[in-house]
């Protein structure tokens, strides 16, 4: 039972005026205070990238959320994620991050590429509970409506609850009816890469360039894997950590390998 109004940062990768953004701070306003940190721009597939080498500018946007407290940000979401915490709500307790609701997927191997994932990890380093929502649908105008109650049961959750330290949930909705969901997994990450193309195209000044595609090669036979729940109408939820540590090869290595 929540005794206080929590503190929720949002943001996302899809830029502050995406759809899925809008929808996540619908559902969060009804759980707590809502401060919104998001990229000026487009920012999927920037994965844990910041801004290092150019200014990074965080300018107030009164009223594009009605009474909320929002800001837009010229970097990655995870400078999103440090200047909220650093700068914006310098003074302040957030209780929890939540990024997205992204366009499009982040199951699987997708998570390390991931902007919206990335910002949920940059708040799980922070100690703070995060989860990056995604629905399997990269239509600009997706309909999100039929996953809010579902957001906001989760969000409830991770409040009331004894969250995970130094984990993220990666939480991919499919892209079907509200209907046809049949409930919610928790789940390991599917053994899956993606197979990129890369076809070379003309520009109009006469130069070559590449536009890139991809086919989500899935060899994973697993039955507790996020693919394996989403193909099969569920929600998935997988507790992610930043650690990329192979801590089963260090003895063998230790052991192995002459230096």
């Amino acid at each position: 039972m929540l005794t206080k109004k929590p503190l929720i940062l949002v943001t996302n990768d899809d830029s502050i005026y995406a759809k899925g953004i809008k929808e996540l701070i619908e559902v969060a306003k009804t759980i707590g205070e809502v401060v919104v940190v998001a990229p000026d721009s487009h920012q999927s597939g920037k994965a844990h990238s910041i801004t290092i080498f150019e200014p990074l500018r965080m300018y107030k946007k009164n009223n594009l959320f009605g009474d909320i407290e929002a800001y837009e940000c010229s970097g990655t979401p995870v400078d999103c994620v440090k200047i909220a915490k650093k700068v914006a709500l310098k003074d302040r307790k957030i209780d929890i991050v939540v990024s997205g609701i992204n366009h499009g997927s982040n199951s699987s191997i997708s998570v390390i590429y991931s902007g919206t994932m990335s910002a949920a990890i940059e708040g799980a380093i922070e100690g703070l509970p995060s989860i990056g929502f995604s629905l399997c649908d990269y239509d600009h105008e997706a309909d999100f409506s039929h996953i809010r109650a579902y957001i906001k049961q989760i969000i409830e959750q991770a409040l009331s609850k004894d969250f995970p330290k130094g984990v993220a949930l990666n939480v991919n909705f499919p892209g079907i009816n509200s209907g046809e969901i049949k409930g919610i997994k928790i789940c390991r990450q599917a053994n899956a890469k993606w197979d990129e193309d890369y076809e070379k195209r003309t520009d109009t000044n006469g130069k070559d360039y590449y536009w890139t595609s991809g086919i989500l090669q899935n060899n994973d036979l697993g039955e507790d894997t996020d693919e394996w729940a989403l193909k099969n109408n569920y929600i998935s939820i997988v507790p992610c950590r930043f650690d990329l540590t192979a801590h089963h090869e260090i003895a063998k290595l230790n052991t192995d390998w002459k230096f």
